[in-house]
């Protein structure tokens, strides 16, 4: 199930951005079934823009749970308006994805 599913929700002046994030978010502190330590992996900073404007950036550690949800609301925003959000984790992987406002 990987990249980011996006649902935007415009209503009087306020759009609410809810995502949901395929990553494992590894902690580094889990072991396997021969007991050995599953190596860190998880998103250490998600950014969201709207229209190529940041309006909302997070620095995050491994306390995340697996596949996150994450939900904003900003003032602004018009049908036709470009909503994109991306991550970057601690092993150098990304992804990103877009949506426009209906």
């Amino acid at each position: 199930m990987p990249g980011i599913k996006i649902r935007l929700k415009q209503q009087d002046g306020i759009t609410r951005i809810r995502a949901l994030i395929s990553h494992p978010m590894e902690t580094g502190y889990r072991k396997d079934e021969q007991g050995n330590k599953i190596p860190a992996h998880f998103i250490q900073e998600l950014i969201v823009k709207h229209n190529d404007n940041i309006i909302a950036t997070s620095i995050m550690g491994s306390g995340i749970s697996r596949h996150p949800y994450f939900a904003f609301k900003f003032k602004g925003g018009k049908p036709g308006d470009k909503v994109s959000i991306s991550w970057r984790d601690n092993l150098g992987f990304s992804d990103s994805a877009e949506k426009i406002i209906k």
